[in-house]
């Protein structure tokens, strides 16, 4: 046989071999890994639970929210599960649809993982270059709600893909459905459909409309952050017409039924949760769920020991309601209160609006647009114009510039405009007094003369700086934005920076930043957080003294304000400060001693403007019944004098 026939031969053999081997290694390695798979998928899915078990929760441990003392229970976050099983039969179909059409549209086709859900997310992070889309199922969120934690680790997304399958082996469609709306949280410690019917709408889910339904559908993304009862009330409208929208792209509604829902107004039931302080409580909330992660505090077992006084924090809300009530004749329908203490910026009381478990809004009022009262938004944290409770600052920075408040300016007729565009303001009375001092300009808020301050001696820019380091954080936008006016209120500030920024003057320039938690344990008693702010100075002990000095000068304001006035105390030295818009829209007073800074607003929530009456009329009555109240339990203090 010729030598390369043989060569042939054998290089065949030799190739056979070859390919033998590595069927044969291929069909071992299937082996191993299929077997693998297969102790990997027996040993998570061992624990599967019975379908009876889908209606119960695991054992959690709820954060309890207390006031200062840790006597008082403010908030049991998810304390009290609300449940109420219902069968799929009972569920109506839109409201099934609007659910499957937001949150899994093949939940019928797929087999418990949906490849295009998985692929479309990926696609779309890796544009983002962010985890903003999940591709989660039905099926998987059930899985994941209900046994495994909210970590995100390799294991527990093998577990759960695992279970997903084998949940999709054991049990139909309609099963898994069943027990999801029978599961899943929608805040407000309602957990499944039927629950979250009853609290929000205060009906069973048999009874729910179209546009109820959207909204219960559009719960599920971020119950806690788009709860109806906390200041995202917007977000969640919007997200009601997103799953509309969705309804519509599936093929469950028309456009037109689309349409004729997004115009329906939504009533929301009264929140009947027990609450206490609820506009701090949700201050609170938010603070802690920026730190831990939204949906995780009912888990953790967490202790929050909070900066509030619980009898104070009584006495704002009956004060701020029956103000409110009583400034109804002046067209001003809501009011909100916080009270500080300088040295410490803790937060005694907040009092967001005059009732948060009101019953209804007005009849003319659409939730979230043109409402002259509505209790949920904390009116504490949203931004208002100030009026003349702004003007202290701007004195204070020409006081850092080498005047002092004996310095002269006129008050006259002044065109600040131009001969084509003038501005020409007044003081509230109308009167010219000719020269004054800046002391006399400060404590009668005189407009004309503060405008002039604020021009000639401090500075536009250097006077929104001086806001900022007090920390006021509102004013973002270029100085030419506010202009002159800005010393008059025309920047949007919130009553809490505000009320903490008088704190500076009350410490003779010292800032510590508003704060609302003491301490907070872990579920075995362990500190984990504690509030450690230092003080900062801002400003010169002169200048912050010198404010003070000025706003407590009853006989320098007397000419504007009367001898005794509702800003006198004759046995304490109390500064305050009053702010009324040139539009009458926004009513203030904060006022502080070296101990208490306490702000009031008065006005309304969609800004249509009060009767022409100044702040000291509508907030006034509130701020100084409060004091009233206060003051006594405090030593009489005195500020420090201002001296170079």
């Amino acid at each position: 046989m010729p030598k390369r026939k043989i060569q042939k031969k054998q290089s065949e053999r030799k190739k056979f071999a070859f390919i033998r081997k590595l069927i044969s290694f291929l069909f071992f390695a299937g082996l191993f890994f299929a077997a693998a798979f297969l102790a990997v998928f027996i040993y998570y899915a061992r624990d599967l639970p019975r379908p009876e078990r889908f209606t119960e929760r695991p054992f959690i441990q709820s954060t309890k929210i207390y006031d200062r003392t840790g006597k008082v229970l403010l908030y049991d976050i998810y304390g009290e599960e609300r449940r109420e099983l219902i069968k799929l039969e009972e569920v109506p179909e839109h409201v099934k649809q609007a659910i499957i059409a937001t949150e899994d549209a093949n939940f019928y086709r797929h087999f418990g993982i949906d490849p295009k859900s998985v692929l479309r997310a990926i696609l779309a992070n890796l544009a983002l270059r962010k985890a903003v889309q999940g591709g989660s199922t039905i099926s998987q969120q059930l899985i994941r709600s209900s046994f495994l934690t909210l970590e995100k680790t390799f294991e527990r997304k093998i577990k759960e893909v695992i279970l997903t399958l084998e949940l999709e082996r054991r049990y139909s469609k309609d099963q898994i459905l069943e027990f999801y709306l029978n599961q899943i949280p929608f805040g407000a410690n309602a957990y499944g459909i039927e629950a979250a019917s009853q609290i929000y709408f205060n009906k069973p889910i048999s009874y729910i409309s179209l546009e109820e339904t959207a909204i219960l559908a559009a719960l599920i993304k971020s119950p806690g952050y788009l709860s109806p009862y906390g200041k995202h009330l917007d977000e969640l409208l919007g997200r009601k017409d997103y799953v509309l929208n969705r309804m519509v792209k599936v093929g469950f509604i028309t456009e037109e039924q689309a349409e004729e829902a997004k115009k329906k107004e939504i009533i929301f039931a009264k929140n009947i949760q027990l609450i206490k302080a609820p506009h701090f409580v949700i201050y609170v909330k938010d603070i802690l769920e920026k730190k831990y992660g939204e949906g995780s505090l009912e888990e953790k077992g967490l202790k929050i020991y909070t900066t509030l006084n619980w009898d104070f924090q009584q006495e704002a809300e009956i004060f701020v309601r029956d103000g409110a009530k009583a400034n109804e004749k002046y067209h001003a329908f809501n009011a909100s209160l916080v009270a500080i203490d300088p040295k410490t910026g803790e937060i005694l009381a907040m009092v967001g609006s005059k009732d948060f478990f009101a019953e209804s809004f007005p009849k003319d009022c659409i939730p979230g647009k043109d409402c002259l009262f509505e209790p949920y938004p904390n009116i504490v944290i949203r931004g208002r114009q100030p009026g003349s409770a702004f003007k202290p600052f701007v004195y204070i920075t020409a006081f850092k510039n080498g005047y002092d408040d004996k310095t002269i300016v006129i008050d006259e007729e002044t065109n600040f405009g131009t001969p084509t565009n003038p501005y020409i303001p007044r003081n509230y009375d109308g009167r010219f007094r000719g020269p004054v001092t800046l002391r006399e300009a400060l404590a009668q808020s005189l407009n004309i003369p503060s405008i002039k301050v604020l021009r000639d001696f401090a500075g536009l820019k250097e006077s929104i700086q001086t806001a900022k380091t007090f920390g006021i954080n509102t004013l973002t936008r270029p100085a030419s934005f506010y202009g002159l006016p800005l010393v008059l209120g025309g920047g949007e500030t919130k009553l809490l920076e505000m009320t903490s920024a008088y704190g500076v003057f009350a410490t003779g320039g010292l800032m510590v930043p508003p704060s609302a938690i003491l301490k907070i344990e872990d579920s075995n008693g362990n500190i984990i957080g504690e509030n450690h702010k230092t003080p900062k100075r801002v400003t010169s002990s002169y200048t912050a003294n010198l404010i003070s000095n000025i706003l407590s000068d009853n006989e320098a304001r007397t000419p504007v304000f009367g001898s005794r006035s509702k800003l006198y105390f004759p046995d304490h030295q109390v500064a305050v400060k009053t702010g009324t818009t040139q539009s009458f829209r926004d009513g203030w007073i904060i006022g502080y001693t070296p101990s208490l800074v306490v702000g009031v607003w008065t006005g309304n929530n969609d800004n249509s403007p009060i009767l022409k009456e100044p702040g000291v009329m509508v907030a006034g009555p509130i701020w100084r019944n409060f004091m009233d109240k206060l003051l006594p339990l405090y030593p009489k203090e005195k500020f420090s004098e201002p001296i170079k």
